[in-house]
């Protein structure tokens, strides 16, 4: 019975934030209230508070559903930067691009962070977060850049930060603009031969000019 009890819960918990992202996504943030999500999802704001205590936290556990392959098993993110570091960035790239097209929700939660949200007043501690996530990102990045140099995979034009600040400047820029308008370009087609194009650049077996 308490098994069960807890698959419920479990079961409330992510209808709940399902729905925050569809109304989060047609409403943003701001004017969006927990009655709205409580009424969306036919729950009571009793059931709402019992899983979070406010809108932010609400929202920092809709972010946390999220999986993004550069946060994947520390041990095993480890064991494939040494082992290629060059092509876990290139696969890593690839997962997060491929997710984007496949995974619905996955992509509303970046329209909600990128586009519907304001980063004050309440929200302003999870800017910090997101913060302190995307420096992580750039850690992880930079290592696998590092090595990638060492092992004389990429050319030695950029530093390994550069290399790092670019690859994300390339990928948050395509989408950001992406889900941001959608008729701009067709991202099935257009994402990967510009990454393939970008690393292809940065490769030590393409000469420099």
């Amino acid at each position: 019975m308490v098994r069960r009890t807890k698959e419920d819960a479990q079961v409330t918990r992510n209808r709940i934030l399902d729905t925050a992202v569809e109304v989060f996504n047609h409403k943003g943030v701001a004017h969006t209230s927990l009655n709205d999500i409580a009424k969306e999802a036919g729950v009571t704001r009793g059931a709402i508070y019992w899983h979070f205590e406010n809108k932010v936290a609400m929202f920092d556990a809709m972010i946390e559903r999220l999986i993004c392959p550069l946060l994947i098993n520390a041990e095993d993110r480890e064991a494939r930067i040494a082992a290629d570091p060059l092509q876990f960035i290139e696969d890593a790239s690839r997962e997060f691009l491929g997710k984007m097209l496949s995974d619905a929700n996955f992509r509303k939660v970046f329209e909600i962070l990128w586009h519907k949200c304001e980063y004050v007043g309440e929200m302003a501690n999870i800017r910090d977060s997101h913060l302190e996530e995307g420096e992580n990102h750039i850690d992880i990045l930079q290592r696998a850049f590092t090595l990638a140099q060492e092992r004389g995979q990429i050319r030695l034009g950029l530093t390994p930060h550069q290399a790092t600040i670019g690859l994300i400047s390339l990928l948050d820029g395509m989408l950001f603009n992406w889900t941001r308008n959608p008729q701009m370009f067709p991202l099935e087609t257009y994402a990967m031969p510009i990454l393939d194009s970008w690393l292809q650049g940065l490769s030590a077996q393409t000469p420099a000019k």
